[in-house]
């Protein structure tokens, strides 16, 4: 399965469910948070495996703590969120800079401001427990990941209705695609860490 499947097929129904009730917001707002915040996540990640360094620090946090293993218990990410590995993973894909991703975030899907850090701190390590497992069984090395995020990340994007929320208020260029400005947005947001 590929990365945007396998990440579909982990956030189905009853797990936005589950994650609704756990950060308190109704499933449909939730579900417009999830599809708002997966390409800001994938894009962050493509952004900051974009060169040599990020793509090997990435390959190597995969290999050490995220084989997939997350998927197979996301009941017990949910129970236990905050104290997880969620907030680590955000300050490495969006450094100082998740505060505005938030903001995106909320203004795209209408969900309150105080509820899409909890949010996102559960997505990322779905997301990365999903991008480990894809890794593993297609066999990727480091200098793969790139590309994969950067295609998942353009999945995502033109799968999601959200997106031409966020597409309107980050399309920058006005060229009408938001997939180079989310990846530009989040390069501007990051560039100040390289």
């Amino acid at each position: 399965m590929n990365l945007t499947g396998l990440l579909q097929d982990s956030l189905s129904g009853d797990t936005v469910s589950q994650i609704s009730q756990t950060i308190g917001a109704d499933e449909d707002t939730t579900s417009n948070a999830i599809q708002a915040s997966l390409p800001m996540l994938l894009g962050g990640l493509a952004y900051n495996s974009s060169n040599e360094e990020g793509a090997a620090s990435l390959f190597g946090a995969l290999d050490r703590d995220h084989d997939g293993s997350a998927l197979d218990d996301l009941g017990g990410l949910l129970g236990n969120y905050s104290a997880g590995p969620g907030g680590g993973i955000l300050d490495h894909i969006f450094g100082g800079q998740q505060n505005s991703i938030e903001q995106g975030v909320s203004r795209a899907s209408g969900l309150d401001m105080s509820k899409v850090g909890p949010l996102l701190m559960i997505l990322a390590p779905i997301v990365m427990g999903a991008l480990g497992r894809t890794q593993r069984s297609q066999g990727l090395g480091a200098g793969d990941l790139a590309g994969l995020l950067g295609g998942a990340t353009q999945q995502m994007s033109a799968g999601s209705p959200m997106i031409g929320i966020l597409s309107q208020m980050m399309d920058r260029n006005q060229d009408g695609s938001s997939v180079d400005d989310i990846m530009r947005m989040i390069g501007g947001f990051l560039g100040g860490r390289r």
